[in-house]
């Protein structure tokens, strides 16, 4: 799977992630302070990443920022972004499950090694809901705000 990362600083598990995702098989797109000479402030390279999954370069995408809030809100604000603050395995799964999140949100600051690896796990064997109901949401999602 291509995964587009990005992060607006080069510290905590920003490279524990990369490195923990091209070990398990996926290919990395790196964007922020992750990729020299790339602007690393949050919403910039949270929109970079982001925009890769819109326009087919990557097929999800996973954006740090120390609280991770910053992230977030920048990816969403791409159509078709439903990124998800996750700070646990629950979590993560249930945003993949229920949300169809294609976007995972992460804190450097509260992000460990092992709460990096239980969030990935959960995030990749997660997948979208089949039941009508979850996917009426989902549907909806894309219809908010066109009016």
């Amino acid at each position: 799977m291509r995964i587009s990362v990005s992060s607006d600083m080069d510290e905590g598990v920003a490279r524990q992630l990369v490195a923990e995702l091209r070990r398990r098989g996926h290919t990395v797109i790196s964007h922020g302070a992750l990729q020299p000479d790339e602007k690393d402030d949050w919403a910039f390279c949270s929109e970079a990443a982001a925009r890769d999954v819109v326009e087919g370069r990557a097929d999800q995408a996973v954006v740090c920022c120390w609280t991770g809030t910053g992230a977030s809100i920048a990816a969403n604000k791409l159509p078709g972004v439903r990124a998800a603050l996750c700070t646990d395995g629950y979590t993560a799964g249930g945003a993949r499950r229920w949300n169809d999140a294609n976007v995972l949100a992460l804190s450097l600051r509260l992000t460990s090694t092992a709460l990096l690896s239980e969030i990935l796990d959960a995030w990749f064997d997660g997948a979208p809901s089949q039941e009508p109901d979850d996917q009426e949401n989902i549907a909806h999602l894309g219809r908010i705000g066109l009016g």
